[in-house]
């Protein structure tokens, strides 16, 4: 039996923060995205994305975007010293920000399954959601889709977005994967009751495929994005990187990955429920102290009055 090959993880870094820098700047006097804060215990979150990534995949196989303009605040410890960063020239919204570190996947590996980690995400515990991930993976190379991580819903939650299953798309799993039947962004009460009744998940964007499926999709429903980044693609590894790198981004589009290319490719997509874990997206200061409550620690700050500190 010939061995599988070794997965790939992308961890997304390179975000501002804006929903919790009043909370930052209170406490720190200056402004750093979150991801580079520690909220709880003694690591950031970004630190705390990687350790996970480097559990799905060797450290040499982890891509992390970051934006250009924090490579000044990055931490000295060594955080960042292994595997590929890619710092992205400017924000061009989340399609060019998950497309560019897949280029250097593609570039290194054409047939890599690839776990994506957004990096301001909080998730208790870990194992199980280590495990779900790596199931992730596997389903996304044997059905060819992507496959989402969907948190089941602890409340209704106004700022997320929710994920419907559809039919069971594996006759006989170690683990349930459905088709997508419909995206929501950002529902009302009414509609957020209504599809947690229906049995709909929260859209963490933890997601698995293989990076011949993801471009496929990037192709086909955001081709002004791929164009650019074919041409990066074929500079990896040469002089000209950094000159393509800068060029592409003069000109490339903003272009949004869960609402022009998740909520239009429904048919490629699937999801996967994540059990026994508890997930936020740490995007906004109250669900941050919600989730340090939880693990029955009292947080250093209150969504009103302070902020961790920096990385």
């Amino acid at each position: 039996m010939t061995r599988a090959k070794e997965p790939w993880a992308i961890v997304l870094a390179a975000g501002e923060g804006e929903r919790v820098r009043a909370l930052v700047e209170r406490r720190l006097g200056r402004h750093v995205p979150k991801q580079y804060c520690t909220f709880v215990g003694t690591r950031s979150m970004l630190e705390h994305t990687l350790d996970r990534a480097s559990r799905i995949c060797p450290a040499n196989r982890i891509v992390t975007v970051i934006a250009r303009a924090h490579q000044p605040i990055l931490p000295p410890h060594g955080a960042l010293r292994s595997g590929i960063v890619v710092p992205q020239p400017a924000n061009r919204d989340t399609a060019a920000g998950v497309f560019l570190p897949l280029a250097y996947v593609r570039a290194a590996d054409p047939d890599a399954t690839v776990a994506i980690f957004p990096s301001d995400h909080f998730v208790h515990p870990e194992e199980p959601f280590l495990k779900a991930v790596r199931d992730a993976m596997t389903a996304a190379t044997e059905l060819r889709r992507i496959v989402l991580l969907g948190a089941v819903p602890e409340h209704l939650e106004l700022e997320y977005g929710w994920v419907t299953p559809g039919r069971d798309l594996t006759a006989n799993p170690p683990f349930r994967t459905y088709t997508v039947d419909a995206f929501m962004e950002k529902p009302s009460a009414e509609q957020a009751d209504a599809a947690r009744r229906r049995g709909a998940l929260w859209n963490t964007m933890v997601m698995a495929g293989t990076a011949r499926t993801f471009w496929r999709l990037g192709l086909t429903y955001v081709p002004e994005v791929m164009v650019l980044l074919e041409r990066l693609g074929h500079a990896i590894g040469t002089v000209r990187e950094a000159d393509v790198l800068n060029a592409i981004y003069e000109t490339m589009p903003s272009r949004n990955f869960s609402r022009d290319l998740l909520q239009q490719a429904g048919q490629a997509l699937a999801v996967m429920a994540l059990d026994g874990v508890h997930w936020s997206d740490w995007g906004e200061p109250g669900r941050i102290e919600r989730s340090i409550r939880r693990l029955g620690k009292v947080p250093d700050f209150t969504p009103g009055s302070g902020s961790p500190s920096g990385g």
